[in-house]
Parts: C-alpha cells; structure tokens; sequence
C-alpha cells in the first residue's frame, strides 16, 4: 500500500426524515402522500431514513406537529445523525423558524414545496426555465426572508437539498426591496419570452398547424411517448420531473397532415401555487393546444388519483375545455385481465405502451381523427406564383382531387377551419356535404 489511501469522491446523500400530519381527509391517504415525498427526496437525492407521522384535525399554529412530536422528531434528528427534515405539507415562515430552533443548527427544514422548487432549479435547461424557477423559489423565500435566506445562502457552500435557492444571489441582495425589485424584473423579462411565444404561436396557428399537447403526471412517461411519435431524441430517464422544459416537434400524419407535438413540464398533487403561477406561460402551451393528451401510468394503483390531479391543474390555468383523449401509457406492465377491465371501464381511452411501441398506431390514427373532426371541404384554385400557400395545401389539407388549370392549382381538399378560413379567398365553388364534386365546364 502506499502513503495515501484512496477515498470515494462520489457525493454524500443527504439523511432525511420526513414529516407528515394526517387529517383523515382528502383524495390521498398519508401514506401515499409521504410516499410520494419519499420518490421526490429520493430524486433530489437524498436517503430517507425515517418517516414520521401524527393524527391531527389541523396543524399546530407554532410548530405544525404537537410540542411532543416535536421532541420525538428532535431525539431522532439526534440519533440517526439526520441532515434535513422535510414536511409534507407547506410550512409557514413562523413554523419553520421554530422548528428550526427544535431541531438546531446544521440540521434544515423545508418543505413540499422547497423539495420540489429545489429539484426544478436542478432540472431546469433552458433560460425560461430557469427564470421561471428563479421566479417561484423568490416567490417563496420572500416571507420568510428572516428566518430561511441567510441560511440558504450559507448551505449554497456546501449543497445539498434546499441549497439551490438564490441561483447565485450574493448575501447583499438578501434584502426585501431587492427581492422585490428581482422579482419584478424577472417577470417582465418572461413577459417578453411570453410575447415571443405568442408570435411564433400566432403564426403555427395562421399556417393551419394542428397542435397537440402532452400532459400528464410526472413519471408517467410524455417524453418517452414523444419521441417514439416523432423520432425525437428527448431526455428520459425514471424519476421525478426528468424533464421541465416544454418540447416541441412536428409529425406528419399518414393522411398528410402536419402537426406539432408538445411536451409539457409534469404534475403532482399540492403543486406549489408559486410554481404554478411562475409555469403558467410553460403551460400555455397547453392552453393553446388543439387537442390535449392525457398520458397516464396504467400500472401506477393511484393512477384515477393522479388524473384527477392532471385535470384540476388544467383548470386553474383554464384549459379544461379544450378538447382531449386519455392515453394509458405502460400498459406492458398489465396482465390481459387488467388490460380489458381498463378498456371496459374507459372505452374512449387509448392504451398502449411507449416504450414498446404497442398501440402508437391506434393512438396517431385517433389524433388524426380528432384533427379531421369538423373539417369542411372546398374547391380552390391557387395561383402558381403562390407557391408557400400551395405547399401549405398539400401539408395541411388531406387532398381529394386536384388539377393543373390556366388559373393556377385547382384542387378539391378536406381543410381544418383554420385553413378554411385562410384559403376562402382562392374558393371558386361551394361543395356538397356529401363531398362529390359538381362537373366544372
């Protein structure tokens, strides 16, 4: 052996205890709640090393828990060498200060929502993500400037869960005015990113683009079915919020239409509001969509659970009127009994498997279907010199006849009334319904 003896340098987890009060209410039970937490530390990546739990109507006003549970939590802090103790439910400043002071320094104490505003400014790619999630966690850590900043920017020294707060902020900005200031900039600076969506957005839907959006649960495996529809190459990976930063590709369906695909940032029950809030020009990617698909794990036991997450998040942003088809992803990991008990139960949805490939025809031909639902047909006849609107007729219609004529390309064409509308002033004759074309002399 030599003088020096080799050491890992592979990074320290953090040791967790997690903390939860069950009120005997609501749609999930304690135990699936902490479980969940569990996942979200764990992809934050720490070890949980205990779980604690009360039976409480409400929480307690100073300490969230009761003065005894308080004791137990500290003596466990103490014996299993804890690093973070995280709370299930958001803490507010005065309740965290004081369990701070229980628990006693170096040992942290955050909560639901700092787990997942921490896990957003690790996963965060693109320069709106990461404004988005530096809007939100500014947004939290504002009322609790006194008691939680300072500490926060100390942790930023040596990491860990809760040590991504600021995102490079100096102890000099750790000021009310200046926060309020930087919040302030942050959010006219996502106004002009929003603005510049909208345009790009604006002209999708001026070229006739049927749009679709992804959403869904996380975990439940959007970017896997992204990019087995489009060929697409999106990061995957089996953890919470993989992927934050929406995605979008464009598909060609088999009739001949062109569509885009997007990939929105997941959901899970008690979404921080902040976060929702600061998302919400991510999520008007879904608010803008033509048709939405809701992926769904079909081998998750809380799978009604975490759709009906999915749809409550959808209708804050006001986006639950807008048309969309039920995909249960996974489906691979079911039995043939549970398969046809799922199809009995929602005949409309569409099962498949991403990963597999199974089902992704039945799936694009029902998107075809409801991209074709209320298209009209016309008779147009456009001049040769408008060569960009033609090419939009053959990307954007399905062709059902057409002819070169003196005037330009005459064609007959099943359009969206988006492209209707777009190609009214080239319309020379109006057609039956029934679709048969009237003799032209």
């Amino acid at each position: 052996m030599g003088r020096f003896k080799p050491f890992s340098t592979a990074p320290v987890k953090e040791r967790a205890i997690l903390v939860g009060v069950d009120r005997g209410s609501g749609d999930w039970t304690i135990d699936e709640s902490l479980e969940e937490l569990r996942r979200l530390a764990e992809t934050d990546g720490a070890e949980v090393v205990q779980v604690v739990t009360q039976r409480l109507d409400r929480p307690i006003p100073k300490t969230y828990i009761g003065s005894g549970k308080v004791s137990e939590v500290a003596h466990l802090v103490g014996s299993l060498e804890a690093d973070v103790v995280i709370f299930d439910d958001e803490l507010t400043p005065s309740q965290q200060s004081n369990l701070e002071r229980a628990f006693k320094e170096p040992t942290k104490v955050i909560d639901r929502t700092a787990l997942i505003l921490d896990i957003f400014g690790e996963h965060a790619r693109t320069r709106e993500g990461r404004l988005q999630v530096q809007l939100a966690q500014l947004q939290y850590v504002l009322p609790r400037l006194r008691g939680m900043w300072s500490h926060l920017v100390g942790e930023q020294t040596r990491g860990g869960i809760g040590s991504r707060f600021g995102q490079g902020e100096s102890q000099l900005e750790v000021d009310r005015r200046l926060i309020r200031n930087r919040i302030a900039t942050l959010r006219e600076e996502l106004k002009r990113l929003e603005r510049r969506r909208n345009v790009q957005s604006k002209a999708r839907w001026e070229s006739g683009i049927y749009r679709v959006a992804l959403v869904g649960y996380t975990n439940a495996g959007k970017s896997t079915l992204l990019n087995r529809l489009t060929g697409a190459d999106v990061y995957v990976r089996d953890e919470l919020f993989a992927t934050l930063d929406p995605t979008t590709r464009s598909l060609d369906l088999e009739e001949g239409r062109r569509i885009t695909i997007t990939d929105t940032v997941g959901f899970i029950q008690k979404l921080p509001t902040t976060l929702v809030e600061s998302f919400k020009s991510t999520l008007a990617e879904a608010l803008a969509a033509d048709l939405i698909l809701k992926v769904v794990d079909a081998s998750d036991p809380h799978a009604a659970k975490e759709l009906d997450a999915v749809d409550a998040v959808l209708s804050e942003i006001g986006a639950s009127d807008i048309r969309s088809v039920v995909v249960y992803n996974k489906c691979d990991l079911l039995d043939g009994e549970t398969r046809r008990a799922l199809a009995l139960e929602h005949p409309e949805a569409v099962q498949m498997s991403a990963l597999e490939g199974t089902g992704a025809d039945a799936l694009l031909y029902r998107i075809a279907q409801e991209a074709s639902d209320g298209d009209v047909t016309i008779t147009v006849v456009v001049p040769y010199a408008k060569g960009m609107i033609i090419k939009m007729l053959h990307e954007r219609c399905q062709v059902i006849r057409e002819e070169y004529v003196q005037g330009g390309l005459k064609a007959t064409v099943r359009a969206s009334q988006r492209m209707h509308d777009f190609l009214e002033p080239y319309r020379i004759e109006d057609v039956p319904e029934d679709g048969r074309i009237a003799p032209t002399s």
